[in-house]
């Protein structure tokens, strides 16, 4: 609340010039993203390579993005030379530029669905593993890598373009990663309000150091292995402690329900109750009966596979309706005003014409669709980056077929809407979730002969366009708060992403090259290589294999989410907050519960925050 109000009373731009879009790109910025693109990389490959969790960095992004270049430009000034004033834009442009480029570390797949190809993984699982073929490998390469990124990370860019303007301006989605962001680009850019925003550095700079120190703490009692420590104290009792319930103390996810909304704190809460505490007891009483009861934490054969799969038909559900409802209101408003060619924003209220934040709105709406990006251009963009990456893909990966890459095409665009909508709510990107969905059905379509690699290929192809539309709607989030143009976030993305498919295999051939990577006895296992491979295999061999009424669960849960979105439709606005969000529920029904606790830890922090 003190951050946001602050925010408000410091960023009254009705006298400030704001640089055309292409004065927003600078030379001078793009040097910096670069750099801290290349750390960012590093940090996520370590990351991605031993524990296989990748924290949301856009904040740090924006942090670093303002140090380095208000240091330059002040160490310039005192040279005497002149400089181009720093604006808020310019720092926006650059936490675009760096979060385009570590992401690809992620998305790229080369912690999960590229590393699953390679020898290691092979004699891993073992050459006796039932569907685990030597001809289904792959090694690591830098050329193919680059070549593949550059072929499907610029699509999640152009899918969903024509929706921008529904997801920031008419659904209002938090995005709270990018909203932190904004939040934190203008407390530094601030023409009034100096001693406001000097409060809210030091405010940001306390939490920050408590946030650096417990985790320092931490860290002294963690021990070996990832059993130790805070992070896995049982606060709520052993019992609850195996089910997942426990408060593991990290300061990410209580200050991310700090940012998120009650209801979706509340919704993450809920769903957790629902899976851990209820439906997977009860689904364990029947190990034996329903799944072998002797396979491992992992085997998608057993209890795994319930947790996967009913959490991917909540997400969908959810996703689905939405996606179709977003159709339904856009083609009834081009009906009705074909010559507005622009969906309604906002809702005007008489009287409120003078309010402070009203005009602050109208400001941000009008320098958010000032530049527009042509709907004819991100379709032509996506053909053409389609057309040339059906050739070339299937010359990379000779199992996947042509027909195959295409039919993935088709169908990423309402993927990747799915997941930008689950991490507007949520901050949660489901990138992996939607990647194993064409892991398993390209694998079953190809079977035996080449199956995995076809799957693990198909995989990180949905990863990286689902990702990738993710984090552009993040930072068009940003720049809507940052009095930023949607058209250089899109250029500045675009750039960024490139940047990506050069650094972010260059990083991880620095670690391919110089540790062992997938060794189950060094530092970087790799942990979900060797899952998505099992489940590339189990793909191969059809979802025949999954467990006992796996996919009528699904089906059911399905239901459940149109069903859910459609009661808070229909039901009278003041009853919406008692209605959760399916897209919320289903993130603890794959992850855990102990996320839950620490998110509803924030949101009781903000309700009470809030009341004093």
């Amino acid at each position: 609340p003190f951050l946001a109000e602050s925010t408000a009373k410091i960023t009254p731009l009705s006298h400030e010039n704001i640089p055309e879009w292409k004065e927003q790109i600078t030379i001078r910025g793009l040097v910096v993203s670069a750099l801290l693109g290349f750390l960012f990389c590093i940090i996520t490959h370590k990351l991605n390579l031993t524990v296989g969790i990748i924290p949301s960095l856009n904040v740090a992004a924006g942090l670093l993005g303002f140090f380095f270049l208000k240091s330059w430009t002040g160490l310039l000034s005192k040279l005497g030379f002149s400089t181009k004033p720093f604006t808020r834009q310019e720092n926006t442009v650059i936490q675009t530029c760096v979060v385009a480029c570590y992401g690809l570390a992620f998305s790229g797949g080369f912690g999960s669905s590229l590393l699953a190809m390679d020898s290691n993984t092979y004699n891993l699982i073992g050459a006796d593993y039932p569907g685990n073929r030597a001809e289904d490998v792959k090694n690591p390469g830098l050329w193919w890598m680059m070549g593949f990124l550059f072929l499907v990370s610029f699509l999640g860019l152009f899918s969903l373009v024509p929706l921008r303007k529904v997801m920031v301006l008419e659904y209002k989605l938090t995005f709270p990663s990018g909203t932190a962001t904004a939040m934190l680009i203008n407390s530094f850019h601030t023409t009034t309000g100096a001693e406001l925003a000097e409060k809210q550095v030091n405010c940001l700079g306390k939490y920050l150091s408590l946030s650096l120190f417990w985790s320092f703490f931490k860290w002294f009692f963690s021990g070996i292995g990832d059993s130790c420590g805070f992070d896995n104290f049982p606060t709520l009792g052993l019992t609850l402690f195996k089910n997942t319930f426990y408060f593991d103390f990290s300061p990410t996810y209580v200050g991310c329900g700090l940012i998120c909304p009650h209801i979706v704190n509340c919704s993450v809460l809920f769903g957790a109750i629902i899976s851990w505490g209820f439906l997977w007891p009860y689904i364990s009483n029947y190990a034996g009966d329903w799944y072998p009861a002797d396979l491992g934490n992992n085997d998608f054969k057993g209890l795994y596979g319930y947790k996967v799969f009913i959490a991917i038909a909540l997400i969908l559900g959810d996703g689905l309706y939405n996606l179709i409802k977003i159709i339904s209101v856009t083609v009834k408003e081009i009906c009705k005003s074909r010559t507005a060619q622009k969906l309604p924003i906002m809702q005007e209220f008489p009287g409120l014409e003078d309010s402070t934040l009203l005009l602050e709105q109208k400001k941000r709406d009008e320098v958010f669709l000032k530049d527009q990006i042509p709907t004819w251009f991100a379709g032509a963009g996506y053909a053409a980056f389609a057309a040339v990456s059906i050739a070339v893909i299937p010359m990379i990966f000779p199992p996947l077929k042509w027909y195959l890459v295409l039919c993935s095409y088709i169908i990423a665009p309402a993927l990747a809407f799915c997941n930008s909508y689950g991490t507007g709510l949520t901050d949660w990107s489901l990138a992996s979730t939607y990647g194993k969905i064409g892991l398993f059905i390209i694998a079953s379509i190809v079977g035996t002969d080449g199956g995995v690699i076809a799957g693990l290929a198909a995989c990180g192809v949905m990863m990286s366009i689902v990702s990738t539309a993710g984090d552009l709607m993040q930072d068009f989030k940003t720049g809507y708060l940052t009095y930023s143009s949607a058209k250089s976030m899109f250029v500045s993305q675009i750039i960024g992403t490139a940047m990506g498919c050069v650094i972010a295999p260059l990083t991880f051939w620095l670690y391919w090259t110089a540790f062992d990577i997938g060794s189950p006895d060094g530092p970087y296992k790799a942990p979900y290589a060797v899952i998505f491979r099992e489940m590339a295999i189990l793909g191969v061999e059809g979802f025949s294999e999954l467990p006992k009424h796996c996919l009528a669960l699904s089906c059911g849960f399905f239901v459940a989410a149109f069903l859910i979105n459609l009661l808070r439709d229909v039901t009278p606005k003041k009853y919406h907050s008692f209605i959760p969000l399916p897209m919320a529920m289903a993130v603890p029904f794959y992850i855990g519960a102990y996320f839950a606790i620490d998110m509803f830890v924030g949101t009781v922090i903000l309700f009470v925050w809030e009341k004093i």
